[in-house]
């Protein structure tokens, strides 16, 4: 068999410019969508533009017109919807009803991965409002995608290392302080932590992988299996010095988190779940399948090397 023709929608978004990266790099015919009311978003124009230079076909559609979808995803064998679902960005993801459409209506695609790449929302049904709705959405993709029998994938990522790591752990910060942080609770509640290339990375090495059909797929790379004090300790070795330290207590937090926006809210009750209630590793995968263990060849970015960009 051949390696699979691949659509990816969101290619210009931060994690779908990744994938289409690793699309090409493994050898895969790849199309991306280029959306016409893109307008004057110049970066975007220019990223499309890198695409093709690198060997990448644009095509055109949009989730405003239904046949362009069908005509787009009758080119391929594998749809990745990588828009985003994060509210400080954009939150988008039941748009993807009509990519479901769409694959249902053409009829050729053998496998669809859709816009998931962190937490299983099959696993969050306990979450607070109002971060739920993330994982509630995307539950609701899952549905109409398996009630409409389309093959599929889903990537549970976890924490994308920009995010998490850039900042210790701490929500709204993206660079590692040299003088202070800010520990959530007791700081040991144990998160995954993967770098967005090995993310898309390893979802291109799966998505023609019968091992993972109608399957989760975790990423859990097990050097990057750390608490935010192990996290904070590594930097502190690196810079060689020890960071002053406060901690907020999960009262505290949730009561900050009031004051706060809606999209923000979003976000931090993300974090709540995850570095107070460690809600990313208290389980066992159990049926899907994990990254690292099927792609040994793939060489991860651990957390130190990750953390050595900063210096």
């Amino acid at each position: 068999m051949g390696k699979s023709k691949v659509l990816i929608v969101g290619g210009t978004g931060y994690l779908g410019k990744r994938l289409v990266k690793a699309s090409l790099a493994l050898g895969h015919e790849t199309y991306v969508l280029h959306r016409p009311e893109i307008g004057v978003d110049i970066e975007k124009v220019q990223m499309l533009l890198s695409f093709k230079e690198q060997g990448a076909k644009l095509v055109p559609g949009s989730f405003n017109d239904h046949q362009s979808l069908v005509d787009a995803v009758k080119l391929v064998d594998v749809v990745i919807c990588a828009i985003s679902g994060v509210h400080i960005r954009s939150h988008h993801i039941l748009l993807q009803l009509k990519l479901v459409d769409a694959i249902k209506e053409a009829g050729n695609v053998k496998r669809f991965l859709p816009s998931e790449f962190g937490a299983d929302p099959a696993r969050m049904g306990n979450a607070m409002e109002p971060g739920r709705v993330t994982f509630d959405d995307k539950m609701v993709v899952r549905k109409a995608i398996e009630e409409g029998g389309i093959p599929y994938t889903y990537v549970s990522a976890n924490c994308f290392a920009g995010y998490f790591l850039g900042g210790l752990c701490q929500p709204g910060r993206i660079l590692p302080s040299k003088d202070h942080v800010l520990l959530l609770g007791d700081g040991n509640p144990k998160a995954i932590y993967v770098d967005e290339d090995d993310i898309a990375m390893y979802t291109m090495k799966a998505i023609d992988d019968p091992r993972t059909l109608n399957k989760t797929l975790y990423i859990r790379p097990p050097k990057n299996i750390l608490s935010q004090a192990e996290v904070v300790a590594i930097w502190e070795k690196m810079i060689g010095k020890e960071l002053k330290k406060s901690s907020i207590s999960s009262e505290e937090f949730l009561g900050s988190m009031k004051e706060q926006n809606y999209a923000e809210q979003v976000g931090l009750t993300h974090y709540y779940h995850v570095c107070y209630e460690g809600c990313l590793t208290n389980f066992e995968i159990g049926n899907g399948e994990e990254a690292s263990q099927l792609y040994p060849e793939i060489k991860y970015t651990t957390v130190e090397e990750y953390l050595q960009r900063y210096l």
